[in-house]
């Protein structure tokens, strides 16, 4: 087992009740849940996503933390948070990173691998991508 390492969560929805098709609007949540598998705590310091949507638009998100908050992860801890998207498109995709700090000063990235935003379907079940 790596020192640094988290694994996460993704769970994306449609919300077709904040949605507008007829005018190119889908709206989308993400549940993202951070567990730390690794042998130290580190804390997550800032995100970066990628959105793309079917007609080849991306928008790259970055900012500190996320949804206002730079938790702090102990081995064995988890945190859970939604957010969400908008898309022009019925379907689209999301990856991404977390830049983290562990508490004996290493730095290192999480990946999120890529995972689809579909109005679509009837959405599915949490998929643990890394």
């Amino acid at each position: 087992m790596s020192k640094y390492q988290f694994r996460v969560e993704v769970e994306p929805r449609y919300l077709a009740s904040q949605s507008a098709p007829q005018q190119g609007l889908y709206v989308f949540a993400y549940t993202i849940t951070i567990i730390n598998t690794g042998k130290i705590s580190a804390q997550l310091i800032s995100r970066t996503w990628n959105v793309n949507d079917a007609n080849g638009h991306t928008e790259r998100v970055k900012g500190l933390g996320v949804v206002g908050q730079q938790p702090l992860l102990k081995p064995g801890e988890a945190f859970e948070y939604t957010s969400g998207t908008r898309l022009r498109t019925p379907t689209g995709t999301m990856h991404g990173s977390f830049f983290c700090v562990a508490e004996d000063g290493e730095k290192f990235d999480v990946d999120v691998p890529m995972f689809v935003l579909d109005a679509l379907s009837a959405g599915g079940d949490a998929r643990t991508l890394h």
